[in-house]
């Protein structure tokens, strides 16, 4: 039995290929929204209440589809591992927008505000290097370890926003923690009722640097 012609066989592949290629989306293009990437500790990862009453999941609602939201938030995360696992997240996910929220723990083990401000420090030139925008979120602590200790905690965030020209929310939870009924019992993380109240305290520093990729959602242009 003779078999097919060499020719036959040749172009009877390349017909293949072609018909294949055509149903493969074009490289690069899979999925061009663009990510946000946030990196915090509980306050980021609905500690104590149901995952989709937490602040990240009413921000994800809120943009829909325009915006991939990648959640790298850990409760218990320091500055220290924050800075640790950033290096791998914006090779993993290459970010448009990284929000930094982390801080409440150093504040609450009494480390160093010069390491949490290196750290952070870090964590901003790393996210700018890379090409992305970073907003930095501010939190405060109580005055457990004297009023020195709270000012030099407090005062590293505004002078990381000035020093690299990032947006800033000067504290998270504005609103929030001296509110009744806003603060579970433990007196550290925020109920459901006040993850709202959250968002918005984060909405009007982010909402401009989404407004810069062009996307069309309405929400994007809410105050």
């Amino acid at each position: 039995m003779r078999g097919f012609p060499l020719d036959w066989i040749r172009k009877s592949i390349g017909l293949a290929l072609c018909a294949l290629l055509m149903t493969l989306p074009p490289l690069g293009h899979a999925d061009e929204r663009p990510v946000l990437l946030i990196v915090g500790d509980s306050l980021s990862t609905a500690y104590g209440i149901e995952r989709e009453a937490g602040w990240v999941s009413l921000l994800e609602a809120r943009l829909g589809e325009e915006v991939r939201v990648v959640n790298a938030s850990i409760s218990g995360e320091t500055s220290s591992g924050g800075a640790s696992r950033l290096p791998e997240l914006l090779g993993q996910h290459d970010p448009d927008i990284v929000l930094l929220e982390l801080g409440g723990n150093d504040g609450l083990r009494g480390l160093p505000p010069s390491q949490l401000e290196a750290n952070l420090a870090g964590m901003i030139e790393a996210s700018l290097e890379a090409d992305a925008q970073v907003l930095l979120l501010g939190i405060d602590i109580p005055p457990n370890y004297g009023q020195a200790y709270r000012n030099a905690f407090t005062g590293v965030f505004p002078r990381l926003a000035a020093t690299y020209e990032v947006p800033l929310v000067p504290f998270l939870l504005e609103n929030v923690a001296l509110e009744p009924g806003m603060m579970q019992e433990d007196g550290i993380h925020p109920t459901a009722d006040a993850q709202p109240t959250i968002l918005d305290n984060v909405w009007p520093e982010l909402a401009p640097l989404l407004k810069r990729y062009g996307e069309p959602t309405a929400a994007i242009g809410q105050d």
